[in-house]
């Protein structure tokens, strides 16, 4: 409510035009539908929950189709189809989503989509909770006893470095068992979201020692966590989306039928394609919208210059 206030008042001049009960008709249905994180900065994108499933799903279909065609791409490419959704996204979570992929292979390797969207949406999603995880992680490599293990509150992300015990290598990881327990308390106790302990629970009931990069892996490739998350389908149905397809199809068939039908000069040559009604998507935010408009003023007059 707070950010349909804010962008009520900052477009308060568009809004006058055609009143303000159909602006907040417009902003909550974007809310429902998952639309209204587009385009916005990273602050309010994983400002909550619904935000943080927004995202994910409008970057899972707006780009399925890399995956669809069988297309590979490096970390810094997934980060730049990132930020055309949110142009300020920070490249740390891309690069920690990255590593839980490749884990000890070079950041510039080669990823497909599924691998880095699941891998993805546990980093973003559950960002605040793989902090503490973390920490207690190396707490417990360190030798530490768990019930003195403390969650940290930091939002730097970084993971304190320690020295091993001399009786456990860092390759051979942590208890299983001892590791549940920190976790159990720590979802028990934590204000942010956490995957469903019963579902992380039966995750690690059949390993016996696990390694960090291990445990995120088996998160991200969990098919009950996905499914708890809500915001992604299954892996077999990741690129299945008759909804968005109809929708593709309607627009394909109406910029056909204007290309088809559009105007023509007295010369018989054909306008340039700035001439032609432009197409409106079912939601923008206005401040685009506005800006939208006035550039294509701006291109009106410029092309009724030349003409004259």
């Amino acid at each position: 409510m707070e950010d349909a206030v804010s962008q009520l008042l900052e477009n308060r001049e568009d809004i006058s035009q055609y009143g303000i009960a159909r602006f907040f008709t417009e902003y909550f249905n974007s809310v429902r539908q998952g639309t209204h994180i587009l385009f916005r900065e990273f602050s309010f994108v994983q400002a909550t929950p619904h935000n943080r499933v927004s995202f994910l799903r409008t970057f899972w279909r707006c780009f399925r189709t890399v995956g669809k065609n069988g297309d590979l791409l490096t970390a810094q490419e997934y980060h730049c189809l990132l930020q055309l959704l949110c142009p300020d996204f920070p490249m740390e979570l891309t690069q920690k989503a990255a590593r839980i992929v490749l884990m000890d292979d070079a950041m510039d390797c080669l990823m497909s989509f599924s691998d880095f969207l699941f891998a993805f949406q546990i980093q973003f999603y559950y960002s605040e909770f793989l902090e503490s995880v973390a920490a207690i992680y190396q707490d417990l490599l360190a030798g530490k006893n768990p019930n003195t293990v403390i969650v940290p509150t930091s939002s730097s992300g970084q993971h304190r470095q320690r020295q091993p015990p001399n009786d456990c290598s860092p390759l051979d990881g942590v208890e299983a068992s001892l590791f549940y327990q920190c976790l159990e308390s720590l979802c028990d106790r934590s204000k942010y979201s956490c995957p469903p302990s019963a579902l992380v629970k039966e995750m690690l009931s059949s390993a016996q020692r696990l390694t960090f990069y291990g445990f995120l892996m088996a998160l991200a490739k969990d098919q009950g966590i996905n499914r708890a998350l809500g915001a992604l389908p299954d892996k077999g149905d990741l690129f299945l989306d008759p909804a968005m397809d109809q929708e593709l199809e309607k627009l394909v068939a109406r910029v056909s039928g204007l290309s088809i039908s559009g105007p023509t000069s007295s010369s018989g040559d054909t306008l340039p394609v700035r001439n032609s009604p432009r197409i409106n998507s079912p939601w923008k935010p206005l401040h685009h919208r506005r800006k939208m408009d006035a550039e294509s003023e701006g291109s009106n007059e410029e092309t009724d210059s030349s003409e004259n």
